[in-house]
C-alpha cells in the first residue's frame, strides 16, 4: 500500500474515443483521436458524479496524460466540478501503454497476422507488442510519477484503461502478477472513476461502456 498522507486520488480513464468504437489500437500514437458523442456523455457523468461527490470540499488538483483524448475527457469533467483545465498539469508518464508497431491498427487485423494477443481472463495483452512496452515498464514510469507527488492535496488523474489499473495496483498495494510483471487492479467498465485514500480504493461512478481498450 502506497500512503497518500489522508488525501484523496480520484483516477479515471478518458471516455471513449473514435478508435475505441473500432477496436483500433492508440497506444501513444501521435494522432490525438477524439471522443465520440458517448465518450464526451462518460466524461460528463463522471464529473457530475464527482462534484456530487465532492460536494463543498476544494476542487482536487488536476492532472492528465498529454494524450488529447485525455485532456478533452479532463475539460468536461472539470467543467462539471467547477475546476480551471488550464491549471492541469500533464505527464507524459501518465500516457497508455505504448503499443509499438500495433498502433493504429485494429486488434482483429493484429490477431489474424498473430495470433491471439489479448488474456481474456485478465483483460490484458498476452503478448508484448512489437517495438512497445510491457507491464513493467508502465510500473516504473508510474513510481517515479508516483514518488514526485508530495500529496498535499486531493488529486484528480485522467489517464488510459491499461495505466490506471497499474496506477491503481500500485496505490493499492497489489503484489505483481507473475505473467505480467507489475501490480494491476481489476479492470472497470468505460466511464468509471474511482477514488484511493492510503491504500483503499472506493467507486464513485460505475461506468456503462466496455472494459479498456489500449
Amino acid at each position: 500500500m502506497l500512503s497518500t498522507g489522508g488525501k484523496r486520488l480520484f483516477i479515471a480513464r478518458h471516455g471513449e474515443t473514435v478508435f475505441n468504437r473500432i477496436a483500433r489500437m492508440q497506444g501513444q500514437a501521435e494522432v490525438h483521436t477524439p471522443l465520440t458523442w458517448d465518450g464526451c456523455v462518460q466524461a460528463k457523468m463522471m464529473g457530475r458524479a464527482l462534484a456530487n461527490y465532492l460536494g463543498s470540499d476544494a476542487r482536487p488538483q488536476l492532472w492528465s496524460s498529454s494524450a488529447g483524448r485525455a485532456l478533452q475527457t479532463l475539460a468536461l469533467v472539470a467543467e462539471e466540478i467547477g475546476a480551471d483545465w488550464h491549471q492541469a498539469q500533464r505527464d507524459d508518464r501518465l500516457l497508455e501503454i505504448d503499443v509499438g508497431s500495433w498502433s493504429s491498427r485494429t486488434y482483429a487485423d493484429i490477431a489474424a497476422e498473430i495470433g491471439p494477443i489479448v488474456d481474456l481472463e485478465h483483460k490484458l495483452f498476452s503478448v508484448k507488442p512489437d517495438g512497445g512496452e510491457w507491464y513493467d515498464d508502465v510500473a516504473t514510469r508510474l513510481s517515479h510519477w508516483l514518488d514526485e507527488q508530495p500529496f498535499e492535496q486531493d488529486m484528480l488523474v485522467i489517464c488510459h484503461g491499461m495505466t490506471a489499473r497499474v496506477l491503481r495496483g500500485l496505490l493499492l498495494g497489489h503484489e505483481a502478477m507473475e505473467r505480467f510483471g507489475a501490480p494491476i487492479a481489476p479492470s472497470l467498465s468505460q466511464g468509471s472513476m474511482v477514488m484511493i485514500r492510503d491504500g483503499v480504493e472506493e467507486l464513485v461512478v460505475g461506468g456503462e461502456g466496455p472494459g479498456e481498450r489500449a
